[in-house]
């Protein structure tokens, strides 16, 4: 009885963590443009199923959901950054959903639901400013065989303060950063108590 009920059990998970997937999968197909950042940044909320997933089914679903909405992404839509775009994503979107699962984890009450989600704001930014710095825009450049003054004019365009990669980092990236983890993390509060009981096993 005890092996049918695990059994059961991780059945329900792998059934739930399939099912935020594909929905996560949806959301990050609906992407909006912003008006501070070059096209190639587009704001989505699909890490509010991911988030939701990592609060109610733990942090190593979290990380499992985040994993297949890239995947699944990648595999309908296919990539127009060789590949950079979607380990970006899958990178900065366990920088923002990890913290947040692991301190919930250490104990569930909001208090702690919204302190997590502020640490995986800081940290999404962070992180985000630090590989775009280092590796992901010096990526993008060499994948489209441009030099990285290219990727910081786009910016210049919007922004004339944009002048150098730096000032793109703290003047578009940062800005880009915060907003997403702020708005994921809004709904993510907003939809979480509603849709929490349907998901715990």
């Amino acid at each position: 009885m005890i092996q049918n009920q695990k059994k059961f059990i991780n059945t329900a998970v792998i059934t739930r963590i399939a099912i935020l997937s594909a929905v996560a999968t949806v959301l990050m197909a609906l992407k909006m443009p912003l008006w501070f950042a070059p096209s190639f940044y587009k704001i989505d909320l699909s890490e509010v199923a991911v988030l939701i997933g990592a609060f109610a089914l733990g942090p190593a679903a979290g990380v499992v959901i985040e994993f297949l909405k890239v995947l699944l992404n990648f595999l309908i839509d296919g990539t127009v950054t060789a590949g950079v775009g979607e380990l970006a994503n899958f990178i900065m979107g366990c920088s923002f959903i990890l913290p947040a699962a692991v301190i919930y984890k250490y104990k569930k009450s909001m208090f702690n639901a919204i302190i997590g989600m502020v640490v995986g704001i800081v940290s999404l930014t962070v992180v985000s400013s630090l590989l775009n710095y280092y590796l992901l825009l010096p990526l993008y450049a060499k994948a489209f065989n441009m030099p990285i003054e290219n990727l910081v004019g786009l910016g210049t365009k919007i922004n004339p303060s944009v002048t150098d990669l730096r000032s793109f980092i703290l003047i578009m990236v940062v800005p880009f950063n915060l907003l997403k983890g702020l708005l994921s993390s809004a709904v993510t509060f907003l939809l979480y108590k509603r849709i929490s009981p349907i998901l715990h096993v």
